[in-house]
């Protein structure tokens, strides 16, 4: 999983080969810190498939501007450098497993 990556790395990573599981995140939300621990486990289990990035929103406020994220915890499936789907809000791992897998399909 890469951490607050910067806008460079970032859109490199974006724009790269695999599709891309965003997690923006602040280390003082609640929801936030309930969601961790599925999205730690979901970048084991998708590992070589999908690269997860976290994103805290206030060390990273130009990234979470460039995407308009209003709300968090939000996590965002790219694919090809385009959002997918996006998530806003905790929800169980199968919410997120789910998109995950229409980003593979």
């Amino acid at each position: 999983m890469i951490t607050n990556p910067t806008t460079q790395a970032f859109n490199e990573v974006v724009n790269g080969a695999l599709p891309v599981v965003v997690d923006f995140n602040a280390t003082w939300c609640g929801p936030c810190r309930m969601i961790a621990p599925i999205i730690e486990e979901l970048d084991k289990e998708y590992a070589g498939l999908v690269q997860f990035v976290a994103v805290d929103v206030d060390e990273c406020e130009e990234l979470a501007m460039q995407y308009m994220i209003r709300n968090i915890p939000t996590v965002l499936f790219l694919k090809n450098g385009e959002v997918q789907a996006k998530q806003v809000g905790a929800a169980p791992k199968p919410a997120f497993v789910e998109k995950i897998e229409s980003l593979l399909a």
